[in-house]
Formats: structure tokens, sequence, C-alpha cells
């Protein structure tokens, strides 16, 4: 049994927590790889092997992401296509997307035994139609379209060629269940449980009063026009990442992924007890 670690230091505990899961998971007989550009973190420990993780993504059995929500995002992009499982262990701040918490490392031993849950999370395939050719992206949370300026916007969208509305606003989000939690759920969108299968759009700021979150199913193919009149083009993020900005006559395509990613839960709570936990917090 093979664990890869994608650790991020720049979190607070991160390393201390990275020494500690591979004591664990040695005691339990699993064999564990890290990126050689953490050798010297590791050159105590002479069962860690160095290998980079994007090898070490296809061949483990499990891929360990320690730090926060950002930290799983981008490791959960490099087992896109595989059937490698994805553990977040939460250092971070709110580390909703995480199936373990810093202080909780003895339950890693369930994972050879196999006593864990299984989400598995559906993604979005974005596809870029411009005029110097194609490109494709994938993500786990949403696409995000905004003006680089910053000034109000106006879009059309589209569901499989029908024309769902012309929109004043800020931007929009094609979020996953997944990401109905991360940017959408602050732009006034519903909370969606992540095993369920459809494609969500939330409108940034928009300029109506009738504007709400729309839900199409994960068969829809969906377009985005930007028909703002002056100079500056629609932005367009993937997971918080810069994707393309749009120029005139462009357009992205947005779909149901090609490839799902599988979470593991350790310690059994449910999506509804982890939203309570970690987003129904007081202010101070």
């Amino acid at each position: 049994m093979k664990a890869a670690l994608y650790p991020n230091f720049q979190k607070p505990n991160a390393l201390g927590c990275a020494r500690s899961v591979c004591d664990v998971l040695e005691s339990c007989g699993i064999e564990i790889t890290v990126s050689s550009e953490f050798r010297n973190d590791f050159a105590d420990k002479p069962f860690v092997k160095f290998e980079d993780i994007t090898e070490s993504a296809k061949t483990a059995d499990f891929v360990l992401a320690i730090g926060g929500d950002g930290t799983i995002l981008r490791c959960a992009k490099l087992l896109i296509g595989s059937d490698t499982k994805l553990l977040g262990i939460n250092t971070g701040t709110l580390g909703f997307m995480a199936g373990l918490e810093s202080d909780q490392l003895d339950k890693l031993r369930l994972l050879t035994t196999g006593e864990y849950e299984i989400s598995q999370r559906m993604t979005l395939d974005v596809l870029y139609r411009g005029a110097e050719g194609d490109l494709t992206a994938t993500v786990l949370n949403e696409v995000s379209a905004r003006s680089g300026s910053f000034r109000i916007c106006d879009f059309e969208v589209y569901s499989d060629d029908y024309l769902i509305g012309k929109y004043r606003a800020d931007g929009v989000l094609f979020s996953t269940p997944s990401g109905s939690t991360a940017y959408a759920l602050s732009a006034g969108g519903p909370v969606i449980e992540p095993d369920l299968e459809c494609i969500e759009m939330t409108l940034i700021c928009p300029h109506s009063l009738f504007a709400r979150a729309t839900m199409f199913a994960p068969n829809r193919v969906l377009c985005m026009k930007d028909t703002t009149v002056r100079d500056d083009s629609m932005v367009i993020n993937v997971d918080g990442e810069h994707f393309v900005s749009l120029g005139k006559d462009d357009h992205i395509e947005i779909c149901r992924g090609k490839n799902n990613i599988n979470f593991i839960n350790l310690i059994g709570n449910s999506f509804h007890e982890s939203l309570c936990r970690k987003m129904c917090k007081p202010i101070k």
C-alpha cells in the first residue's frame, strides 16, 4: 500500500503535521512518498521515498493533501483521470473539504482496513473557444467570469443552444455541488449536497431584483458569451486560478467533467455535520 504526501508548508503547523503523518503511516506498513523538493524536511526519516508528485498521483493508493482547501483543490487536479483516492488533512483556517483534522492522525490507521467512506465528487470541464484556438480545463469547485476592471458586465448564457437569459452583473459562477459551499455560497447561492450531480449558475451582484441561482441537469452544455460594449474583457478563472480573458466573439462552454475525484472521509462525519461545525460559527 502506497501513500503520497502533498503538503503546503506555508500553512501553520503543516510541517509538523506532515512529519507526524509519516510516522503513523510507517507504523502501519504503508509506503510513503514525498516530492524531492521537501527532501531536507524529511532527511531524518529513512523510510520516506522521494518521487515527483505527478508520478505518485498515478501510482499511489492515496494522496494526502496537508493544508487548507486551496491545497486540496490543487492536489485534486493531479488526480484527474486516475483512481487514486484523496484525503485532505486540515491545517488551514476552514478546511471544509478536508476529511481529517490535524489532531485526528490516529485515524490514518483505518486506511489499511478500508474502514472509511468514499465520496465521488463531480467536476466541470470548461472549453474556451477563441480566435487563437481552443483551451480546456477541469475544475472541482467553480468557473468564475467577471470584468478584469471590476466593472459591471453584460453577458448571455445558453443551455444546449437555448438562450437562458441576458444578464447584467459583476459576473457569474458555474459551480459543482462541491463548489456550492465556496464562492457560490458567498454570492448568495444555495448549499448543495456534494453527492448530487448538477451544475449551479450563480450571478455575482446582479443588477436585478429577481435574479436567482439556477440549477441545471448534469448533461447540459452551458455557453457564456460576453456582450459588454467596452474595451476591457471578462476574465475567466478556474478554481481561483486565471484561465483566459475573453476577446470579441469568444465564448466558454461548461459541461459535466469526464472524471470524478474520490474523496476519503475517515471520521464518518456527514456533509451536514461538517457544514454546521465549520460554517455555522459566530463572527467572534
